[in-house]
């Protein structure tokens, strides 16, 4: 009896972390916009030389492979990205809408345990997507179709589906709204 009890709390804490991002869209484009930053400070890097070996007249053999179709590519860019979204917190824009934000220093915060509570929310979204959405977007990455300003419609709409076509255009709009006023 003990352990259907603990097996059933462990459930209901698990489905409880997937609930706990409302907005998954807002939550995406925002993992979105990390990964499209680090796509941005991405420095060119040599080719991998793969040719390590020698063969019996004593010439190298193996491949030599292009560093932006590698998997290496892909974890440098993904390793450490669920890491870096720790740096968000939700923030009310309106009286009822909220979007994610990178926050500097969490002390300058007035709550700061309800704003790490969200860091850690988006945290885990974030790895919960990675993990959904790995494969295709290590392929996407590797045959070069991932480029800056893309990132939020690849990753929110064609592969995780968290962001419709319409509500994507739509913020896009109301960001456009903004510019305007300025």
């Amino acid at each position: 009896m003990g352990k259907l009890m603990l097996f059933t709390a462990v459930i209901i804490a698990i489905v409880s972390l997937g609930a706990s991002v409302d907005d998954k869209c807002a939550a995406c484009n925002a993992v979105a916009e990390e990964l499209e930053l680090q796509l941005l400070k991405e420095k060119p890097r040599n080719h991998l030389d793969m040719r390590n070996r020698l063969n019996s007249k004593g010439q190298r053999e193996g491949k030599v492979i292009d560093y932006r179709i590698s998997d290496l590519r892909v974890v440098d860019l993904l390793d450490g990205l669920c890491d870096r979204m720790q740096d968000y917190t939700l923030q009310k824009v309106e009286s009822k809408n909220s979007q994610w934000v990178k926050v500097g220093n969490f002390d300058s915060l007035t709550n700061k345990q309800e704003a790490k509570a969200h860091a850690n929310d988006i945290s885990t979204y974030c790895g919960r997507l990675l993990e959904e959405t790995e494969d295709e977007l290590g392929e996407v990455i590797k045959n070069g179709s991932l480029k800056a300003g893309e990132v939020r419609k690849v990753l929110c709409q064609n592969l995780s589906n968290h962001c419709s076509k319409s509500s994507e255009t739509d913020s896009e709009d109301e960001e456009d709204d903004d510019a305007d006023e300025l």
